[in-house]
């Protein structure tokens, strides 16, 4: 499976942002897909995942209510709401895909075998 990511750009603090993550191939609906973010200077971490279905959804404490994941499966696609931005929440992102039927999602970016080009977040103060 291929994965695209896009709908970054530059937002004022508050602003919003919905991420898109597009996937090819006809099996995508049995992947769970995670968010990742790597800031200039530190390591990749763990936004948000959802399972094949959509059904069970993890997040990140630093974007607990405020980012919100989903999937329409129809299109082949996950995305990532981003409210209450914050300059901290700026990064590269990255949409990354996990094959399984699973319930449980994971958080780790190694449980993830695929893995999108990322788009850039910038949030100014």
């Amino acid at each position: 499976v291929q994965l695209q990511a896009f709908g970054g750009g530059l937002v004022q603090a508050g602003g919003s942002l919905r991420l898109s993550c597009a996937a090819s191939g006809r099996t995508f609906s049995m992947y769970a897909t995670g968010w990742f973010r790597q800031a200039p200077g530190k390591e990749r971490e763990f936004v948000a995942a959802i399972n094949w279905s959509g059904g069970s959804t993890a997040y990140a404490d630093s974007v607990k209510g405020r980012f919100t994941i989903s999937r329409d499966n129809a299109k082949n696609t996950v995305y990532l709401q981003m409210n209450s931005l914050k300059p901290e929440d700026t990064a590269v992102y990255y949409c990354a895909a996990d094959p399984g039927l699973r319930t449980v999602v994971h958080v780790k970016a190694i449980e993830y075998d695929y893995w999108g080009q990322g788009t850039l977040v910038t949030v100014s103060s």
